[in-house]
């Protein structure tokens, strides 16, 4: 009766007219941002932050998730017709979705990604919403040494899986942790690392630094690679998979759903993972392995429904313990703490009109996504024909307006432009964005939880230890940072006694 009551009380906040415009936007954004190739919805999350700060909690949190998911379904409308993923969890959808394009199938290619998101997606909102509330009454036994520990395993484990070295996402995470110190101390009150700037009297703000990474960066990235796009002449057909299709396709749509969730909920492990996952599962479980990468609809309807379910994944921790499980998730947070709303073991309890509004938001937007993709596939054509010259100075302009709108300050703009650079540095030299955001949003949390836990025990760091859920915590966390050791010790050259 309490799921039922919950979920009452979220449709009727959610079927406000400004709510429902608020997921229509989102999702519609979301597609077209997936669209696009080499926009992301890192990038379009980070450019929309500052209007979301005008709007309520609830209202902004819908649009900004609504882009999320929504970009997870546009992603596969580009792999399939363009061969050039839209947003990098489709990749693997350009090894046989274009391939099935290419042989006259770009319309149940089309047609399964979108049903396999679609029930991926539903499938992943009613484990968010079963799972959240009892996670949230365990996560009430954490103190201030669990959550430390629990929040520096977040950031070992997004790490130990980010693109590149483990050293460089390290630096990255670490850069992060000391940009989050900078400014006024938040136990004294004296400032840090300001350099006698004002700009830094306040910190670094998250908006001018994801604006610049994901944002500049990237239109940057993009000028330099002259991203060309050759859209493959069919006629777009049949876009309701047939029987055999759906036969083909159910079981690859419910593995990818369940696995893709489940990554989901790994900090780190995201929709990106959860695909290549997916797509490695199918391609071992199928009679014939070998013809993977030449059109398989098995191909296209597992990684689109994995990467879909990891979305709703990625919600849970966030939810109910106040750890943003990716970049993206740390964005959310940073919305939420704009609005003094901080995710964690009471949101659920606190919030309840927040909580289940953006639950049953999903519902909506899911389904909104289904009738919305399949009718606009010509106009995802069209857009997908712009020249990418006519788009970056638009994507620029919308930064500069961004950053510049949320305090009146022109010094955010520098902010951005430097971390604009920086990000083009780091894309260039394979350095991953994700941990730094990450670190950026959880040091203050960090740092809390650490002065914290050494109040609570007069200075002794074996609190950490001493509490059974924290060691199990730190445990996995030193695990990770020694297993990327092994490797070198196993190929260390041995020195050969000289006769």
């Amino acid at each position: 009766m309490d799921l039922l009551h919950n979920l009452t009380l979220g449709f009727s906040i959610l079927l406000q007219p400004a709510n429902l415009f608020a997921c229509f936007m989102g999702v519609l954004v979301g597609t077209l941002v997936g669209v696009l190739p080499g926009l992301g919805p890192a990038a379009a999350i980070s450019l929309l932050l500052p209007t979301t700060y005008k709007l309520s909690p609830l209202t902004g949190i819908i649009v900004l998730a609504g882009i999320y998911y929504g970009a997870m379904y546009g992603g596969s409308t580009t792999s399939i017709l363009v061969n050039i993923p839209g947003e990098s969890a489709s990749v693997v959808t350009c090894l046989d979705g274009y391939q099935m394009a290419r042989q006259g199938r770009a319309g149940p290619a089309l047609g399964i990604s979108a049903f396999g998101s679609f029930i991926a997606g539903t499938f992943s909102i009613i484990a968010l919403m079963l799972m959240a509330p009892p996670l949230a009454r365990m996560a009430l036994k954490f103190g201030p040494p669990e959550y430390f520990s629990l929040m520096l395993l977040g950031l070992m484990i997004l790490s130990y899986l980010s693109s590149g070295s483990m050293a460089k996402a390290w630096m990255m995470a670490a850069l992060g942790i000391f940009l989050g110190t900078i400014g006024q101390d938040r136990m004294v009150g004296t400032l840090r690392f300001n350099y006698n700037l004002d700009v830094l009297m306040d910190g670094v703000g998250l908006v001018p630094v994801v604006m610049g990474l994901f944002g500049i960066g990237e239109v940057l990235l993009n000028i330099e690679r002259s991203m060309t796009r050759e859209i493959f002449k069919t006629h777009i057909s049949n876009l309701l998979p047939n029987l055999r299709d759906w036969a083909k396709s159910i079981l690859p749509i419910i593995r990818g759903s369940v696995l893709g969730f489940l990554l989901g909920v790994l900090p780190g492990g995201g929709a990106i993972i959860s695909s290549f996952a997916s797509y490695a599962m199918e391609k071992k479980l199928s009679r014939n392995p070998e013809k993977f990468g030449t059109g398989m609809i098995e191909g296209v309807a597992g990684p689109e429904s994995a990467n879909n379910a990891a979305t709703g994944g990625a919600f849970v921790p966030l939810l109910t313990m106040g750890i943003p499980s990716n970049a993206i998730m740390a964005l959310l947070m940073g919305a939420l703490l704009v609005h003094g709303v901080r995710p964690g073991p009471f949101f659920v309890k606190e919030y309840p009109d927040l909580f289940w509004g953006v639950i049953t938001s999903m519902y909506l937007g899911n389904a909104m996504l289904l009738v919305l993709n399949l009718p606009l596939i010509g106009l995802w054509v069209k857009i997908l024909k712009v020249p990418y010259p006519l788009l970056f100075p638009l994507i620029i302009l919308f930064c500069l307006i961004g950053v510049f709108s949320l305090n009146n300050l022109v010094s955010d703009i520098y902010v951005m432009v430097i971390f604009g650079l920086l990000g083009y540095l780091m894309k260039k030299f394979e350095y991953d964005g994700a941990p730094l955001v990450l670190a950026l949003v959880l040091s203050p949390l960090i740092e809390d939880a650490f002065r914290r836990s050494l109040l609570m025990s007069d200075g002794s760091f074996l609190i950490f230890l001493q509490r059974p859920i924290s060691l199990g915590f730190m445990g996995v966390a030193i695990f990770l940072v020694l297993s990327n050791f092994i490797p070198w010790l196993r190929h260390r050259p041995t020195e050969t006694p000289q006769e």
